[in-house]
């Protein structure tokens, strides 16, 4: 058999189960650690319930991923989770999703091994939402979760390092209600209300555009250029106000369409 046709043939098997997204509908990459409990606790131990360094090693990820040659309006991170919203003229690879599902697992596993200096491997699954309204449900979804993540590893971690057992731990912070949960930390002077933003709303990267002071010789005059950066902000709205956020950078990307 010549090689063009057993090229041709072998390839049916591996596309045959190519899924494209639609065109207009807003994609949502999300990534997660595979094994990163034993990793960050027992490989590497970070300081529990929160690091500042395992912090900077997923913003570090999420910014690596901002620049891997996907158009990615906003990048979020909270625990071990990244999420990015893709413009929704991203066409790629033809939308192909396992196409971004590789590529965005692999980009964030390679970038992170080598801020580590140990493997760290993410998975990557592509939500398909239709709507604006989608978007935003997603993200406050996400940024709810990382709320109340932080809440149960808080009081988790605190118990453990008074002395009880995993199960022991576990099964009294099961056993408690939200509010239950903050009086908990605050009989042992933790109050909940005043812990670091990052760590109950995760952190979000996105563009800003600023103006930077330039001189104009033939003018004589001081001038100024839009330009873009990147912006982390650890200090992310929550609520209403973050989905108004959301919408927000929905819009300057129409903006910036028209």
């Amino acid at each position: 058999m010549k090689f063009d046709e057993l090229d041709t043939r072998m390839r049916v098997f591996e596309t045959a189960h190519d899924h494209c997204a639609l065109p207009g509908l807003y994609l949502v990459a999300r990534l997660d650690g595979r094994g990163f409990t034993r990793l960050t606790k027992e490989v590497h131990p970070f300081e529990a319930p929160f690091d500042e360094r395992m912090r900077e090693l997923m913003t570090a990820t999420v910014t690596h991923l901002l620049g891997c040659g996907f158009r990615i309006l906003y990048g979020y991170t909270q625990s071990d989770e990244i999420s990015l919203l893709l413009h929704p003229e991203e066409n790629t690879f033809g939308r192909k999703l396992r196409k971004y599902n590789s590529i965005l697992a692999g980009e964030a596993s390679a970038a992170f091994s080598l801020k580590l200096g140990a493997i760290g491997v993410f998975d990557c699954r592509i939500s398909q939402l239709p709507r604006e309204q989608d978007v935003i449900d997603y993200f406050r979804w996400r940024q709810e979760d990382a709320g109340r993540n932080a809440l149960n590893a808080h009081c988790y971690w605190m118990l453990r390092k008074q002395g009880h057992s995993v199960a022991e731990a576990t099964g009294q912070v099961l056993g408690l209600g939200t509010a239950a949960k903050h009086d908990l930390l605050f009989a042992k002077g933790i109050n909940y209300n005043n812990l670091p933003a990052w760590q109950k709303r995760g952190v979000g990267l996105y563009w800003e555009t600023y103006a930077k002071p330039g001189f104009n010789p033939l003018t004589q005059e001081t001038v100024h250029t839009a330009r873009r950066r990147l912006k982390i902000d650890l200090e992310l709205p929550f609520g209403e106000t973050y989905a108004s956020f959301i919408q927000t950078l929905l819009d300057q990307q129409q903006e910036e369409e028209s």
